[in-house]
């Protein structure tokens, strides 16, 4: 899959900018706060319907403009030759368009562009709490597989009112047992799908994550990592669904006092070790950041032979803390086995000129207060 060339306008500080990229090896320096950013998170918003810099659609939009759009011309192996749009103003929200014509939902979206982000947040990934690791899960996931998106988007809906019947129930337990049993079902069902896709998945790309860890760092340390959720031993959907609702039912005066669902995927955690070590305790600080760049190097890679295509790579700042050696790795991968990336950099180092001067695969771009301009 690749971004042809992409157009925006009040995105950040991108008041109006074009750009024809390259196939392979997309290069974009410049002084930090210059737009470098800003331009690939444009990239993400039109695969993923959302920035990966900010959680709030407001904040995109340029200093005080109530607006912005972006639009993109994508090709693929499958696909060819079409237009994602996004228009935003802050009265009507966003639309997203293909090819102009209006999409009625978000998630219709996810998967068919799929795209890695690596960028200095992802530290997050292994020094905090669950929910980052979960929403990495997530973001992994709906990009290959419809059909877990639509049990997410549904988990989370029926979750939600459940919620609310638990909150705003006002007669005795008995009678609220009896009311929360058509949701037990629906919650039950939805969820143990979730769970067994991610411990599906989650089988699989433990062996791209351990690869990628010793490509990268040469060391002799075993990364892991470990499924916490509510039924470790099972194996099956049936045996899955058959233990979430046996804790539904086993759980329901603790939830009726709390008034929340306690129980389900959205309580899962996967928990990350190296030499049996959890890295979240433990780790260093370069650790963290390796382990970081190795799992979206897995993310890559599984991408790649779970898809028919190979997804848009970017990488956000993140070989300023490298040393040359790792460095090198990473570069030597990203040209020999990716797609097309975007890389971007406030320094020059450690970059060459021939790699990208004379050479239609890959271009390198100057970008400074939202102007950009080839440099080779």
């Amino acid at each position: 899959m690749k971004i042809r060339s992409i157009s925006l306008r009040g995105y950040r500080n991108h008041e109006d900018t074009s750009v024809d990229f390259a196939p392979h090896i997309n290069l974009i320096t410049g002084p930090n706060g210059s737009g470098k950013t800003n331009l690939i998170d444009a990239i993400h918003y039109l695969c993923m319907t959302r920035s990966f810099v900010t959680s709030s659609d407001q904040y995109v939009a340029h200093h005080d403009q109530k607006y912005f759009m972006i639009h993109g011309h994508f090709e693929g192996a499958i696909r060819s030759n079409f237009k994602v749009s996004c228009n935003y103003s802050r009265g009507e929200g966003k639309k997203f368009f293909i090819n102009d014509s209006p999409i009625e939902r978000f998630s219709d979206l996810i998967g068919m562009v799929p795209v890695v982000v690596l960028s200095p947040h992802d530290l997050k990934l292994t020094s905090e709490g669950p929910v980052e690791r979960r929403t990495f899960l997530d973001s992994l996931i709906s990009q290959i597989s419809s059909v877990y998106l639509r049990n997410l988007i549904e988990y989370r809906k029926i979750r939600r009112q459940r919620n609310t019947l638990l909150q705003e129930f006002n007669g005795p337990w008995n009678s609220l047992r009896t009311h929360l049993e058509p949701w037990n079902v629906q919650l039950a069902k939805k969820g143990s799908e979730i769970i067994h896709k991610r411990a599906e998945v989650l089988d699989k790309f433990k062996d791209y994550l351990a690869y990628q860890y010793h490509t990268i760092t040469g060391l002799n340390l075993k990364p892991s990592l470990q499924y916490q959720t509510i039924c470790r031993n099972c194996v099956d959907f049936n045996e899955i669904h058959l233990e979430y609702t046996r804790l539904l039912s086993a759980n329901f005066e603790k939830e009726a006092e709390r008034q929340q669902t306690l129980i389900g995927p959205h309580r899962d955690e996967v928990v990350f070790y190296l030499d049996e070590m959890e890295l979240r305790n433990y780790g260093s600080q370069g650790q963290h950041r390796l382990f970081s760049m190795a799992l979206k190097m897995a993310q890559l890679f599984y991408y790649s032979d779970e898809l028919d295509d190979l997804p848009i790579m970017l990488l956000d700042d993140v070989f300023g803390n490298l040393d040359q050696q790792k460095t090198d790795i990473i570069t030597e991968t990203l040209n020999k086995h990716a797609g097309q990336t975007f890389i971007t950099s406030a320094s020059e180092r450690p970059f060459e000129k021939k790699q990208f001067a004379g050479n239609g695969e890959n271009a390198w771009f100057t970008l400074n207060n939202g102007k950009i301009e080839p440099k080779y």
